[in-house]
């Protein structure tokens, strides 16, 4: 009787969807598989923040309490401060600082974006190759990458035939 008790009150407290990073997650998840969702994590990231915050890995997503969340927040807001190891993180040496940071969701694409924006501006061989829609990291080209490269279609077009002169009714 009690196991089924139980068992309700696990039911009333799952959650379908987990706000994470600005990002629903999967409540049916494994939570180490579910952050993997939000942009920038991988599996080993995900799995390190799971053993930072204290969580095994693979509780579902839809049974976490509220302060496993904030948990989870606080470990990926404040990296620093949980000691993550520099290997790790995704912008190691930034540009800008020189510091060891790791991007996701929306502030990733907005760093790869500047940093396209930044080899494009300096004129360097990657940024170069970024402008003219090539392959940047060496990649033949010869029988590859000729996709909608703005060289329009291929072939021979048929000319039109010419059109019959209307006939009178007076012959």
């Amino acid at each position: 009787m009690a196991e089924a008790k139980q068992a309700k009150e696990e039911k009333e407290n799952f959650r379908y969807f987990v706000r994470i990073a600005s990002t629903d997650l999967d409540g049916k998840k494994h939570i180490s598989q579910a952050l993997t969702k939000i942009k920038g994590i991988g599996f080993m990231f995900s799995n390190m923040v799971c053993n930072l915050a204290g969580i095994d890995g693979s509780n579902k997503t839809g049974y976490l309490t509220d302060e496993q969340v904030k948990k989870i927040d606080d470990v990926l807001g404040n990296l620093s401060k949980y000691n993550v190891p520099s290997w790790m993180m995704n912008r190691r040496k930034n540009y800008e600082d020189g510091k060891d940071y790791h991007a996701f969701t929306g502030d990733l694409g907005f760093a790869q974006e500047n940093d396209i924006k930044r080899l494009k501006r300096i004129r360097s061989y990657i940024g170069i190759r970024h402008g003219m829609g090539l392959p940047v990291r060496g990649q033949r080209t010869k029988s590859n990458f000729r996709r909608n490269k703005g060289k329009g279609s291929l072939g021979v077009k048929k000319k039109e035939a010419p059109k019959a002169a209307p006939k009178s009714g007076k012959e």
